[in-house]
C-alpha cells in the first residue's frame, strides 16, 4: 500500500513539476528575472522535504529556537547575545554531519536527525538585519516554504518592522503561519498572557482566522527545565505536518505558490491588456479623428470650388451677353458706322477688348475669391494637425514604469509614447511636411515665399500660392482659344460660330477649373494625412507586438491555471 502511495505522489510530483516548467518559461517570456528565479526555485524544490522556514528580528532568539527544536544536545545554529547568523542555513537530513556553503549568504547543514528525514529547516537572519543582502535573500527563501514560524521576543512582539514582513509573508504569498513567543522565561505570566492575546489580535486582524501561538523557552528546553512550552509546539507537529503527512502538505503549498506566481501574473497581464485596449483605443480615436478631419477639409474644398464656380459664372455670363448684343446685326452695323467715322473701334478691335477684359476679370476676381477660401481652408487643416497633437498628448497610462511585473513593458511604451510626442511635435514645426511639390510641379517661380513663417504656421502661406495656379492655367486655355476665334473674324457667317465656340470655350474652362483644383487640393489633404500617419509607425509596430505577445502569454496562463487547477482538486 506504502508503494502505491509513494507511486502515486511521484507521479503528483512529476505532473505538477511539468507545470511549474510552463510557468518558468511564461515568467522567462515575460522577462522578469526574478520571478523567473523564484519560479525556478519552487520547480527545484518539490522533491525537497517539507520546509520550515523560521523568520523574526535579531535578538528574537530563533537560533537558539532552532537549537533547542532539534535536540541534538549541541549549538547546529549559532546563538549569541549579539546577531550572529549572518547567512541563511538551510538544515537538512544526511547519513553524517556536514556543512556546504553554496555561495556567500547560504549555507547547507547537514545532520542526521530523524526529524529532518520530514521536514528541513531554515534559519534567516533578523528582518531588521543591517547585513546588505539579507532581507532580501530571506524573501526569496519565502516562495518556496511550506510553513512560516514567526519567533517574536516573548516581552514585545509588537515591532513594527516584524509585522510589516509578516505581511509580506501572508499578503503576498499566502504562507501557513504560526507564530512563537521566544524566551518566555524572560516575561513575567501577565506579560505572556497579554502578550499571547495580542499576537493573536494582530495576526487575526491581518486575516488568520485561527492563528496559532506558542510561548516558549529555547533556554528552560536545553537545560531540561518545566515549563519550557515546547511540548505544545511539538504537538501540533506530529498532528498536522510529521507522520507521513508532510510530502502531501508540501506538493499542495508547491500548488499554492504556484497559484500564487500565476495570479499575479494574471493580474499584471490584466493591467496590461488594459493598457493595449486603451492604446489601441487611442489609435483607432486618431484614425477617426483624421477621417472626419479630412472629410471636413474636402468640404471646405468642395464649398470653395463651388463658390469660384459661382463667381466664374457670373463673369462669363456676363461676357456672353456682351458677345451676343455685339455681334448681332443692330450691333455690327451700329459699330460699323461708328468705326468709318473713328468714334468707337471696330469689331475685331472690339472682340480684342473683350478677350482681354475677361482675362483680368476672371483672373483678378477669382484670385481675391480663392484668397478668401483658402483661409478657411488652412483653419481647418490646422484643426486637423492641433486635434491630433492633443490627443498625442492625452493618451491613456494603465501600466505604470514601477509595475512589479511589467515594469519594462511599461518603461518600452513609455519611451514609444514620448518618441511619439517628440516626433510629431517636429512634424508641426517643419515646412517641408507641408509642402508638395505637385501643387507647384514645372513652375518654380510660383512657389510660395514661406518667410513668413515655419512649420504649420507656412500653410496658409502655401495654399495661398494655388491662387496663381489653377485659374491662370483655365483662363488661359480659355483665352487662347477664343483669341484665335475672334482673330478669324470676318463676315457675318462666322457670327454664330464665334458664339457657339465661346460657350464651349467658357463651358470647358469651368470642367478644367473645378476639377484641377478639387484634384489638387484634395490630393494635399491625402499626402498631409498620410504625413501625419508616417508618425505612428512606431506605435503601430509596438501595438502589433504587443497583440501577439498578449496572446501568447494570457494562453499560457489560462493553461497552466487549469491544469494547477485540476492537479488541486484531483489531490
Amino acid at each position: 500500500m506504502a508503494n502505491l502511495l509513494d507511486a502515486g505522489l511521484q507521479a503528483d510530483r512529476a505532473r505538477l513539476e511539468e507545470i511549474i516548467k510552463r510557468l518558468h518559461e511564461l515568467t522567462i517570456r515575460i522577462g522578469h528575472d526574478e520571478m523567473a528565479t523564484t519560479v525556478s526555485d519552487l520547480r527545484n524544490r518539490i522533491f525537497e522535504p517539507f520546509m520550515f522556514v523560521i523568520v523574526g528580528e535579531v535578538k528574537a532568539g530563533k537560533s537558539s529556537f532552532v537549537n533547542a527544536l532539534l535536540a541534538t544536545g549541541e549549538e547546529i545554529a549559532k546563538a549569541a547575545p549579539q546577531p550572529m547568523t549572518d547567512t541563511i542555513q538551510q538544515i537538512i537530513y544526511g547519513e553524517e554531519r556536514r556543512e556546504v556553503t553554496v555561495n556567500p549568504y547560504l549555507k547547507k547543514i547537514f545532520l542526521p536527525v530523524d526529524i529532518l528525514r520530514e521536514i528541513a529547516i531554515v534559519d534567516t537572519p533578523g528582518t531588521n538585519t543591517i547585513v546588505e543582502h539579507h532581507q532580501e535573500i530571506t524573501e526569496q527563501f519565502i516562495p518556496a516554504s511550506d510553513l512560516i514560524v514567526f519567533v517574536f521576543e516573548a516581552k514585545n512582539p509588537y515591532r513594527q518592522s516584524a509585522w510589516d514582513f509578516f505581511k509580506y509573508i501572508h499578503g503576498d504569498w499566502r504562507k501557513k503561519t504560526i507564530f512563537v513567543l521566544q524566551q518566555r522565561d524572560l516575561a513575567t505570566e501577565r506579560e505572556l498572557e497579554v502578550n499571547l492575546a495580542g499576537v493573536a489580535e494582530k495576526a487575526r486582524a491581518e486575516g488568520i482566522e485561527q492563528p496559532r501561538v506558542f510561548a516558549v523557552s529555547a533556554k528552560l528546553e536545553q537545560e531540561g527545565g518545566e515549563g519550557s512550552g515546547f511540548a505544545p509546539l511539538r504537538q501540533y507537529i506530529t498532528d498536522n505536518i510529521t507522520g507521513g503527512q508532510a510530502p502531501r502538505l508540501k506538493l499542495n503549498n508547491s500548488i499554492v505558490t504556484a497559484q500564487t506566481i500565476n495570479a499575479r501574473i494574471a493580474d499584471g497581464l490584466l493591467l496590461r491588456r488594459s493598457q493595449f485596449e486603451a492604446d489601441t483605443h487611442f489609435r483607432t480615436d486618431i484614425q477617426q479623428t483624421l477621417d472626419e478631419q479630412v472629410a471636413q477639409s474636402n468640404k471646405q474644398v468642395d464649398l470653395m470650388v463651388e463658390n469660384l464656380l459661382l463667381t466664374y459664372d457670373g463673369i462669363t455670363r456676363s461676357k456672353l451677353a456682351e458677345l451676343r448684343d455685339g455681334l448681332s446685326m443692330f450691333g455690327l452695323v451700329k459699330r460699323s458706322l461708328a468705326s468709318t467715322f473713328g468714334s468707337t473701334p471696330g469689331a475685331k478691335t472690339w472682340l480684342e477688348n473683350l478677350a482681354r477684359d475677361l482675362e483680368t476679370e476672371l483672373n483678378d476676381k477669382l484670385r481675391a475669391r480663392l484668397n478668401d477660401n483658402v483661409v478657411d481652408l488652412a483653419e481647418s487643416i490646422q484643426q486637423m494637425v492641433k486635434t491630433i497633437d492633443l490627443k498625442i498628448r492625452g493618451s491613456q497610462t494603465i501600466l505604470s514604469n514601477d509595475h512589479e511585473i511589467f515594469s519594462s513593458i511599461a518603461e518600452r511604451r513609455e519611451n514609444v509614447l514620448r518618441d511619439l510626442q517628440d516626433q510629431f511635435n517636429r512634424f508641426v514645426s517643419k515646412t517641408e511636411s507641408f509642402t508638395d511639390e505637385s501643387l507647384f510641379a514645372d513652375r518654380e517661380n510660383l512657389a510660395p515665399n514661406l518667410a513668413a513663417g515655419g512649420g504649420m504656421a507656412a500653410l496658409g502661406v502655401i495654399l495661398m500660392a494655388l491662387s496663381s495656379l489653377p485659374v491662370v492655367d483655365v483662363t488661359g486655355g480659355v483665352l487662347t482659344t477664343v483669341g484665335i476665334i475672334f482673330a478669324g473674324f470676318s463676315t457675318r457667317g462666322k457670327r454664330r460660330r464665334i458664339v457657339e465656340s465661346f460657350e464651349q470655350e467658357i463651358a470647358g474652362g469651368r470642367s478644367r477649373l473645378a476639377g484641377e483644383l478639387e484634384e489638387k487640393l484634395k490630393a494635399y489633404i491625402t499626402t498631409l494625412r498620410r504625413r501625419i500617419e508616417a508618425n505612428f509607425a512606431r506605435f503601430d509596430e509596438m501595438l502589433d507586438r504587443e497583440q501577439k505577445n498578449l496572446q501568447i502569454l494570457e494562453g499560457t496562463h489560462r493553461e497552466v491555471d487549469e491544469e494547477l487547477a485540476v492537479l488541486e482538486r484531483e489531490l
